[in-house]
């Protein structure tokens, strides 16, 4: 949880922060620091960058250490060790200074003008969020399994044209910022979303911005604010690829959890059936498919739906459970005293629950 008094708009003593999450990517780490510390900014914006250590085991402390040293009152270390991207960035949000935050990733280089020309835009109050432009840190040769809009979960790649637009669609968290304020009226990133250790689940970013254009918000999109991402050999692969995909089609699901019934029956047993009707119409038009990134772009599809599946299996066991567990303490029990609950030996803690507790204590580090 971010605590309102954290979030309040008199608390910034900075005009921006920058929210850089990491965890175990020191060999990264450095080129992204010394890109965004030489970013050029007005004499008058007042601006730090806050590091955030998602537990790393690594030399990522050595690495913060070593640029608060070298840009002091500018660079910032926080250790979050509660695990997962979402309570990283909460945590950076909650101990931030700025009025405006910036968020990008430890494996990116910005262009020296990237932070002024992605938050300029949010001085005025025409925009609540912006998003910049990603863009591949190196030329590669796409491999001719992976159709065009592969680069987009290799490398977040982000690119919309060269002018000025409103978004339709979501920002990254690569290359996006918001007003504070908007952590105080619409809350932080979900907690039960976004990469936590070995759980690639993702789309926490995106979930955010999608509350927000929800509740009537405007986002836009600055085509000069860059950031040019590390095109990793590790991702280009149909495994990756093809994984994905699958916690895509998981978040999906779980973003839209707790829907009401529809005329009575649960909505996940209806998405079961419509999902694995879909399975078999995937298969058979990924078998069907001539060119080879063709039938790769239909077995990505049905990657996703066995996401979706598998996450709706844990939503209908949730709440199988749950109604046994109501069902264990509302059954009186004999010999117990008033106000007892006899749970039968078992602990009613729930195995399904992705939220977890609060974060965890922090420290916290600046150049002196």
């Amino acid at each position: 949880m971010i605590s309102n008094s954290a979030l309040e708009i008199e608390h910034s003593a900075f005009d921006v922060t920058v929210v850089l999450c990491t965890y175990n990517r020191c060999r990264y780490l450095t080129g992204a620091l010394e890109s965004i510390a030489k970013s050029e900014m007005a004499d008058s914006v007042t601006w730090e960058i806050l590091v955030v250590d998602n537990n790393s085991t690594d030399q990522t402390r050595d690495v913060v250490e070593g640029f608060c040293h070298r840009y002091p009152q500018r660079v910032r270390y926080l250790f979050e060790p509660k695990q997962g991207l979402s309570y990283a960035r909460n945590a950076g949000i909650e101990h931030s200074r700025g009025s405006l935050l910036a968020f990008t990733d430890d494996d990116v280089t910005v262009e020296s003008t990237w932070l002024q020309n992605l938050t300029a835009a949010l001085h005025n109050r025409e925009w609540a969020g912006v998003a910049g432009r990603t863009l591949p840190a190196q030329e590669f040769s796409p491999p001719a399994w992976l159709p065009s809009w592969g680069a987009g979960m290799i490398c977040a790649y982000f690119d919309l044209g060269d002018r000025p637009i409103e978004l339709k669609q979501p920002p990254y968290g690569a290359n996006m910022a918001f007003r504070r304020s908007m952590f105080a009226k619409y809350g932080g990133f979900r907690i039960d979303l976004g990469r936590n250790g070995s759980d690639k689940i993702c789309s926490e970013d995106t979930e955010f911005g999608r509350r927000l254009m929800a509740a009537g918000e405007s986002l836009g999109y600055e085509p000069t604010a860059i950031v040019h991402h590390l095109v990793l050999s590790e991702r280009i692969t149909q495994e990756y690829v093809l994984s994905w995909w699958f916690d895509w089609g998981r978040a999906i699901v779980r973003e839209r959890v707790n829907r009401a019934d529809k005329y009575g029956i649960p909505r996940e047993y209806l998405a079961l059936l419509r999902r694995s009707v879909g399975v078999l119409a995937q298969t058979l038009r990924g078998i069907l498919a001539c060119g080879l990134s063709e039938r790769f772009e239909f077995n990505c599809q049905l990657s996703k739906t066995r996401g979706q599946i598998a996450e709706l299996l844990r939503l209908t066991a949730k709440r199988k459970w749950r109604k046994r567990g109501t069902a264990i303490i509302a059954q009186p029990q004999k010999n117990s005293s008033v106000g007892a609950v006899d749970t039968g030996g078992e602990e009613l803690t729930d195995p399904f629950s992705s939220a977890g507790p609060g974060t965890g204590n922090h420290v916290a580090l600046e150049g002196k």
